[in-house]
This record gives C-alpha cells, structure tokens and sequence, in this order.
C-alpha cells in the first residue's frame, strides 16, 4: 500500500466519522436510532453506492465481535450496580428462559409462517431473540423509565448476549441440535459459569491493583480498564467459557470500584465504543446487498412481527412469572426488546459455516432489524407515557471523580451534586466526613471559595474534597449516603457508615 492510498483511506474513514457523528445530532432530534443512519451510509458507500466492494462475512465476523467487546464493555462500566442490583435475577431469568422462549416461538414462526427449514428457522430464531446493547443503552439515554425497568433491560442486554451466541454457534455447527438438547444445555451451563467466573477474577484482580498503584499519568487508567476488560473476554474464550459474559462482568466490577479517575475513564470508553458502533454499523451496511433485499421484506415482516408481538411478550411473561411485575412494566419490557447490531452480526455465524439459506438469513435478519427499530425505538417515549412510565430521569447520585496525590499519601475528590441529589441544603459540617477528609473548596456559579462548616450546599456546586488513603473509601461511601438520603443519611438506613470517627460537629 503506498502513501498516498494510505492518505485517501485516512481521508475517506475521517470523512466518514464527521458525517456519523453529524447524524447522531439528526436522530436526537427525530428520536430515530443513530444505528439506521450508520447502516445506510455503509449501504451507500457499498457495491450499489460508491462502489466499494465487501463481501467477506468473515472478516465482518471478527471485527463484529471485536465491536461488541467494546460496546458491552462500555457499557458495563457506565452501569451502576445499585440501579440494576435488584433487577439482576429477573435480567438473568430474561437472559436464559425468555431467550429460549423467544428461540423457540420465533423459529415456530419462522418454519410455518415464512417457509424456512428447521434448521434454518432454528438459526433464524437464535440469531434475533438478542436484545442489543448498544441500541438499548443509547436509548435509555434518551427515555427516562424507572430505575428499576432500565436496570433489567441494562443487565438483560449485557447478559443475553452470551447465551444467544452459544446457540447460535450450536444451531450452525450441530446436526440436530434439538435432539440432543441435554447435551447443548449443560455445555451452555459450563460456557455461562467459565465466563462468569473469568469476568470476576480479571474485575476484582483489576480493580485492586489499580486502586493501589498510582500510574504516572491520569490517561493510562482509562487505557488500563479498557484492556483489563478485553483480558476478561480473551481469558474466558481461551477457557473455552463465555467471553461475552466475562467482559460485561469484569466491566460491571471495574466501573462500580472506587478506581481514580472513575468518570475520564467511562467518557474514554463512551468515546471508543461510538467509534466501535460507527465502524461496525458501516461496516455492516457495506457487508448486505441491497438487491437481494426486495424478496426478504415479506419474511422480514412476518419472522419480526412474530418476535416483537409474540415471542419477546411471551418470553417477559414467562421468565417474569415468578416475580409478579405489574402488567405495565411487562409491556414495557417487551416493547423495549430493542434489536440493533448484534443480530446482524450474529448472522455472519451461518454465512461463514455454510448452513443452508445462510444468505437469506442474514437478509432478512438485516430488514427484520432496520424495520423494527425504526418502529420500536422513536415509540419507546410515546409508549412509556401512555402506561405511566416515563420518570424525570434526573440523577441522584453525586458524581465522584478521584485523583491519587501519590507523593502526599491522599486523594483529591472532586464532587458534584446532581440536581435530584438530597445533599441540596446540607450544611459542610453535616457531612460529618472522617477526620482524616475536608471540603477545601467549593466551585458555585463559575465562582469558588473556600467553605465554612456553616456553608449550605446547593444544587450544581463542585466539590474539592482531600483525604488520606486510609479513608478514601468512606469518604466516598458517605458522601454518596448523604446524595440518597440527606443529612440524616446515617440514620435513615440510607448507608453511609464509614467505621471511623467523624469529625466533631
């Protein structure tokens, strides 16, 4: 490759991102999911575009999957394990016994209604009972629903992934999958705890060790997160374990621990996973030929008619069943089974092992896809309201950002109160921080100074908060009971507890 053709492709995927990143702006405004906009560019750039020729199902393969590392990723260390805490058994239920429920009622639907052999209707139905994690969390971002919906739909999207894939590879490279389906259970068992196990390990050995070795510049933390959470899913697929699952899992624990610099790091991973979502979306878009994709709209319509009306409520009320949510969270949860990448992606697995009707598959997979969440995702706020859903979406909690002060043996904290946070009209000294810790300034309007322990804080302000290593971790624990539950935190139940002594008030 020369120079200047190295030029011209820098030039063309620079372009490319700019326009992307433009359209992201469009589809807030319209309430479309960007992940059309990024389809059709890589459409137009295609074979029937520009021109640009793509038809390596495997290559589109292994940098789907390198995608999606870096999208669930991202997207576990943007989860905060005490909104989804509660919503972890029903997510899990969802992930297992409503995907089989949904593979199941979607291949049924697949065979009798579009005409595919079993074989291929059983793909077709793995492939498409996924919800995406991208297209879920982007969202999210934009419908405010209670915390206890987004925490099941957030850790439903983060779990499910890792079944889906194993039954999509048994479905692909398995003669009679179904007639052996004891066989298939327990491998997918032993694939699940290998990942989950692989997924603590490499958060809780990572979280340590960056907690306690100060690096010497604050942008190699975010690179060190980012790679411990690719060490999870290469560490769990090398255990022959699920590295889908590991990779969410050790980015759930590595988000959720007191690490330095804990919000530059999720904005570094924010940033890597759009770029992760352009590139694959695009590339995606170049992989289908839009020819063949007039004959497949009719089986689109009906395999994904089936899904979204059919399969995804049954599968809610089933895997639900045994923990009675209310009928209008149910509906919710079944009309947010938002689909978006990872069906795409998940396609490519029969094209590359030569199952019949591999090709149709991955069309109507494709307009299934573009279809459905062009109807679903721009009706989730519309939707919300009308069941009495839709909350305000502010948030609670206070953002705690921490800097290591290696040489002086502290942390500097910086803090900032949230408009929903009840640390609003707490006074400094009610803080009642250790010892050991002192607010030394407070950023209010573009103006600081230095507070008193009569200073009431308000909604907005910055904090700079200095405390010992010894004590960092109540700080940090206090100062997040006192944003739930106010000056009586401690009290309340609220948590909180630091387990040393505080400050004399």
């Amino acid at each position: 490759m020369t120079v200047d053709r190295l030029n011209e492709l820098m030039f063309a995927g620079a372009l490319v991102l700019l326009v992307a990143v433009a359209a992201v702006r469009l589809t807030s405004r319209s309430g479309l999911p960007s992940l059309l906009l990024y389809l059709a560019i890589g459409m137009l750039l295609g074979r029937d575009g520009l021109g640009i020729e793509f038809s390596d199902a495997e290559l589109a393969q292994v940098l789907g999957y390198a995608a999606l590392v870096v999208i669930l990723a991202e997207g576990g260390l943007s989860t905060r394990w005490h909104d989804i805490r509660p919503a972890v058994p029903a997510a899990a239920a969802l992930a297992t016994a409503g995907v089989a429920v949904s593979v199941a009622v979607t291949a049924a639907a697949a065979h009798y209604l579009a005409g595919f052999p079993w074989e291929a209707a059983l793909v077709m139905g793995a492939v498409v009972s996924s919800t995406d994690a991208a297209a879920v969390f982007s969202v999210l971002r934009r419908v405010p629903l209670p915390r206890r919906l987004t925490g099941v739909l957030e850790a439903e999207s983060g779990f499910n992934d890792a079944p889906v894939i194993i039954l999509v590879v048994a479905f692909s490279t398995t003669h009679d999958p179904a007639g052996h389906w004891y066989v298939l259970l327990g491998e997918m068992v032993l694939e699940l705890a290998v990942g989950l196990a692989a997924g603590l390990a490499v958060g809780r050995a990572g979280a340590l060790a960056l907690r306690h070795v100060a690096l010497p510049a604050s942008g190699l933390y975010p690179i060190a997160v980012l790679a411990l959470t690719v060490v999870a899913y290469a560490g769990g697929a090398l255990l022959h374990g699920s590295g889908f699952l590991a990779v969410y899992i050790a980015a759930l624990l590595l988000g959720n621990s007191r690490l330095p610099h804990r919000p530059a790091t999720r904005g570094f991973a924010d940033a890597v996973a759009w770029v992760a979502q352009i590139g694959l979306f695009v590339l995606l878009g170049m992989l289908v030929d839009p020819d063949a994709l007039g004959d497949d709209i009719g089986p689109a319509l009906i395999v994904g008619g089936a899904l979204t009306l059919l399969a995804r409520p049954l599968s809610v009320v089933v895997a639900l069943l045994p923990f009675r949510r209310p009928w209008r969270e149910q509906a919710m949860l079944s009309w947010a089974g938002l689909r978006g990448a990872v069906p795409i992606v998940l396609a490519t697995i029969p094209v590359v092992g030569g199952v019949e009707d591999s090709e149709r598959i991955f069309s109507v997979v494709f307009v299934l896809v573009t279809v459905y969440t062009l109807v679903q995702g721009p009706t989730l706020p519309w939707v919300a309201r009308r069941l009495g859903l839709a909350g305000s979406g502010e948030a609670v909690d206070v953002d705690i950002e921490s800097a290591p002060l290696d040489r002086l043996r502290g942390h500097l904290l910086s803090v900032t109160i949230p408009g929903a946070s009840r640390m609003n009209g707490v006074e400094v000294r009610e803080l009642r921080l250790p010892v050991q810790a002192a607010v030394t300034l407070v950023v209010r309007d573009g103006s600081s100074f230095v507070p008193q322990p009569e200073t009431v804080l308000r909604h907005g302000d910055e904090l700079l908060v200095v405390a010992t290593d010894e004590v960092r971790d109540a700080v940090e624990r206090r100062l997040l009971a006192v944003g739930r539950g106010g000056k009586l935190a401690g009290w309340l139940g609220t948590g909180g507890s630091t387990g040393v002594r505080r400050r004399a008030e």
